[in-house]
Order: structure tokens, then sequence, then C-alpha cells
């Protein structure tokens, strides 16, 4: 199996184009050794090695270079990875092979039911809610949905969520909270939807229920930002007992891009980098201002090259967890989760 794996596709970071030319590399050397054609139909093609169209190179064995530029491959990745700035850290969070709600769902929540509607207005496909199972809990679980394909995003307006979205998050953990079952929320959004018509629906006053009714909803509460955890689009489905972010995504009141736009009055690469550092909206800043309780490690190079390991990282933690806050009696739960609450944004005297 070669490093060049399926979620490279034609797209590729900035700062990871020196990784990628060595992933193929790697893998033209691996076709070469193996006798079969060469990999050099991926954007940019091969990396100046030498190329057979098919039936290998007699007598040669590659095994040796392969291994080396191996090693180097991991070498290269480690140091990138070490010191991803907070705009690459956005850009990794907005990957597109990047794992979503559906697929963490379809990873480790078992004899999932989806459910659907807000018994208002209708079904918004910007966010997915069904029971399932998760280890040995029984729980509901929320997420953003940005979709796979063109079709699936304009769909779920790439995970920008109306009022209706919102509501019916709100009413399957309503029903969570009937049958005594823990929710799991899964947070990947850039904000909620700014439309006119989701405005005219009552968009903020959505956000706004479903703060005030997670607060002190009466069951466990876990939940993680997965990808872009952007304003109040995130926080309507992310008041919890627990709050975590995978190493790579980002969280905060609001984009680089909208923040660069209102401070400098233009986004480009360079208004949006300043705006990215200046947010503190990594995983590592967030734990340091005490956003965040948890930072849950992706694989080396992020969750888009080892999606199966990123949803191994998740489901141990969602099982600890929620193994953790079942101990907690309801009420001592609610004031916990109100004192935690509290506690965000407290200054001190140094």
């Amino acid at each position: 199996m070669t490093i060049l794996n399926a979620y490279a596709g034609n797209y590729e970071l900035e700062f990871e184009r020196p990784l990628i030319a060595l992933e193929r590399q790697i893998a033209d050397l691996e076709h070469q050794h193996l006798g079969g054609p060469a990999a050099n139909s991926g954007a940019g093609g091969a990396s100046g090695v030498g190329i057979t169209n098919g039936g290998g190179v007699s007598g040669v064995d590659f095994r040796s270079d392969i291994r080396s530029l191996r090693q180097s491959h991991t070498a290269m990745l480690k140091k990138i990875y070490a010191k991803l700035s907070p705009w690459n850290t956005v850009m990794v969070g907005r990957h597109p092979g990047r794992p979503q709600t559906i697929d963490y769902i379809r990873a480790i929540v078992k004899d999932f039911a989806e459910l659907h509607g807000d018994r208002h207005q209708g079904d918004d496909q910007a966010i997915i809610t069904g029971f399932g199972r998760i280890g040995p809990h029984k729980c509901l679980v929320v997420g953003h949905h940005k979709g796979k394909d063109t079709k699936e995003k304009i769909a779920a307006n790439f995970g920008c969520a109306h009022p209706e979205g919102y509501r019916k998050a709100m009413r399957t953990m309503k029903l969570a909270e009937k049958y005594n079952l823990p929710v799991v929320t899964l947070i990947d959004t850039p904000g909620a939807y700014p439309g006119i018509a989701a405005e005219e629906r009552g968009q903020a006053e959505a956000i706004a229920v479903n703060l005030r009714e997670m607060s002190r909803l009466k069951t466990p509460i876990v939940s993680v930002v997965i990808g872009e955890g952007g304003s109040g689009g995130a926080l309507g489905i992310g008041v919890a007992d627990r709050l975590a972010m995978l190493q790579y995504a980002w969280f905060s009141v609001i984009s680089p891009e909208g923040c660069a736009a209102i401070l400098w009055k233009t986004a480009n690469p360079e208004t949006n980098a300043a705006a990215a550092e200046n947010l503190k909206l990594t995983a590592n800043d967030n734990l340091k201002l005490g956003t965040i309780d948890n930072m849950i490690e992706e694989p080396l190079g992020g969750a888009h090259r080892n999606p199966t390991a990123a949803a191994d990282y998740l489901e141990k933690y969602l099982i600890q967890t929620l193994r953790e806050l079942k101990r907690f009696k309801v009420e001592n739960l609610v004031n916990k989760r109100y004192e935690r609450l509290r506690k965000i944004g407290e200054l001190g005297e140094g």
C-alpha cells in the first residue's frame, strides 16, 4: 500500500506540496518495484524518477530506496506538523478529505437510527441527528453535515445550518433527556447560515434557545470540534459538560476571513494569517485559554491522512468521557456544567 492515499485526489495544501511530491515519488518506485504501471496520473505527475509504462524494471530492487524515502517522508511530516501555523491549521481543518460527522458515525456508531425534522419548518440537511451506540453507551449523536460531493454540499449549505437544523437538534436532545441517554455532538461548521430566509425564521432565537436549554439539559453532553468550529453556528450544539477539539481543528468566535474583512477591510493571505494568529483558534490555544477541556490527538499529518486512526482516537475519548459523566447524579451534573461555563473568560490579577 502506498503513502499516496485516496484522501489526496487533486487537492493540495500549499505547505504540503513537498510532501505530496515525495509521496508521488514513493508511489512511482513502488509500482516499478511491483512491476505495475507507473503512478504518474495524479496532479503534478511524477517527480523526476525514471518510470516504465508497465512490465516493471527487470532485475532492479527498489526496496532500499523506498525505505529511505519513507523515512524522509516521515521526518518531513513531523517537522511540518510540529510547527503548523494557525492559518495552516485552519486549512487542515477544512481539508475536503477530512472525515466528517457522517464518516465518524459510520465508523464508530453502531445501530444508528437517524431522526429527521424539527416539527415546525422542515428537515435541515446541515445537521444530522440520531440514536445509536458508541462502545457500550447508547446515546444521541448530533453533528453538522457539510456534504461529500457538490450535490450534497449544496443541499447542506456546506455545513451552515438553518434555524430548523438547530430546532431539530434540540427536539432530539429533549428526547435523549426523556430516555436518560447521553448526547454526543460533533461540531464542523464555518458558522450558521446567514441568509435572509434563515434570519426571518429566527436564526438567532433558535441558537439562543439551544444555548439555554443545553446548559440545563438533565443528561450528560459531550461535544467535539472535529473540523471547523465557527461562531454561534458551532455553539448552537456546543454547550456541554466536556468540550474537546481534534488536534488540527479550529474553534473561534469568527472565521479568519471574517475577522480580516472587519479589521483590515480586506481578506487576503496576509490578513487571513494575521487574523488566525490573533484569534487564538487552534486546539492548543483554546486549551490554554480554558475554552475547551481536552485536545484529541490526530494521526501524524492530520485526520485526512488516516481517517480510521482518527475515528479510533475519537471513539476512545467518547467512551471514556461518557463513562466518567455517567457517574454523576443528574443534579450534580447540571451544577458542574454551570460552574464550568461560568469559569470561561475569567480574569485574574497576575
